[in-house]
Formats: C-alpha cells, structure tokens, sequence
C-alpha cells in the first residue's frame, strides 16, 4: 500500500494531479483546495489513501493524517464512495465535518454536491457513534495514581483519538476551557473544542 508521496508536481488536471517520485508519475485525485494550490514543478507531500478494488485502483492524496483519517471513516457508510469523500472533505475542515456530525447537522452535510438527505442522515446514523466513541475511548484514564484525568486531559485525549496533533488538542482544550465548556460532558467539551479547530 502506499501511504505518502513526497516529489515534484508534474501536472494538474480538473480533479486530480501527478506527482513525480523517483521517475514514476503518481496519478492522485484531491480536494480542490489541494488542485489550486499544486504548481508543476513544485515539491509536493500528500499524505494518501491507496484504494484497490477488483476493477479499480487509485490515490486519493490528502494535505493532513486527519483528512487522510477522516477521508478512511467516510469510505465506511454506505453509500459513500470516493467522490463523495472527497467532496466532502473538500467542502468543509475536518473539524466542521466532524462536529457536523455529533450535533446532528444534515444541512451541513447536504450542501456537498452528491449528497442528499438520505446519505446525509446515514453518514450521521454511522459516523455519529465512531466519532463519539472515539472520545469516549480516549477519556478512559491513562495510569494515573487517582484513576481520573483534568477535563482539559480528557478532551486532548479526545482529539488525539479523532486524529488530531498533541499540540492541536492541548490548543483546543485550553479554547474550549476558556469558553466555558469545562463544566459541561465530555461530548459538549469535545464539541466546543471542535469549534474552535474550525475556527467557530
């Protein structure tokens, strides 16, 4: 499987580009963002999705491991392929899809071309309980004498299991705490946090 590139941008064409490594031309489809931004002859490192199917293989390529990560999780609803993935990753930060999902927001979700109510309202009925879960999972305590961790503890070890950097987390804890969200459960924490990572 191959899990990054890292060469020079040989072409970019409406929905994918091609990166040059070691001689050989990687054809990787990307978000938009990543297309207007890729120039040839530029160095380019995309973190990527290999996708291999009986009658398909292709890279997806993906600026961040949350992206990359995020972009994985949506591969699992179904009904949620690869354009589909990628435009929404395309539409929105990963924090924005992500907190789209544990409040519940369809609209969000529905803006993204190709995705109608039906698909939106399965992506939340799957991804609802995996993005949750994964917070709950990171809150159980990590060894310490007491067997509890701080509330700003428990929300970094949230992100981190979401996908987030260490100092990403701590950043967004700290907002969150600040905005008055430490009295609140950990999924409100974890929301809060996530609206800060996107900038709300």
């Amino acid at each position: 499987m191959i899990a990054s590139l890292d060469g020079v941008v040989g072409a970019v064409a409406a929905d994918s580009l091609v990166l040059e490594v070691g001689g050989v031309g990687y054809r990787v489809f990307a978000a938009p963002g990543i297309l207007a931004t890729a120039e040839p002859g530029k160095r380019l490192r995309l973190h990527t999705h290999h996708l291999v199917r009986e009658d398909l293989q292709a890279l997806y390529g993906f600026r961040t491991p949350e992206e990359l990560g995020f972009f994985g999780l949506l591969l699992t609803v179904t009904g949620v392929g690869p354009k589909v993935a990628l435009g929404l990753l395309g539409s929105r930060p990963v924090a924005d899809l992500q907190l789209a999902i544990m409040a519940e927001d369809q609209g969000l979700l529905t803006a993204v071309p190709g995705v109608g109510k039906r698909l939106a309202a399965r992506i939340v009925l799957e991804l609802r309980e995996k993005v949750s879960a994964a917070g709950v999972a990171a809150s159980v305590p990590a060894g310490t004498g007491t067997g509890t961790r701080s509330a700003e503890g428990d929300v970094v070890g949230a992100l981190q299991a979401l996908g987030y950097t260490l100092a990403e987390a701590r950043e967004a804890a700290r907002h969150a705490q600040a905005a008055g969200a430490a009295s609140g459960t950990l999924e409100d924490r974890v929301k809060a946090a996530l609206r800060s990572l996107s900038g709300g």
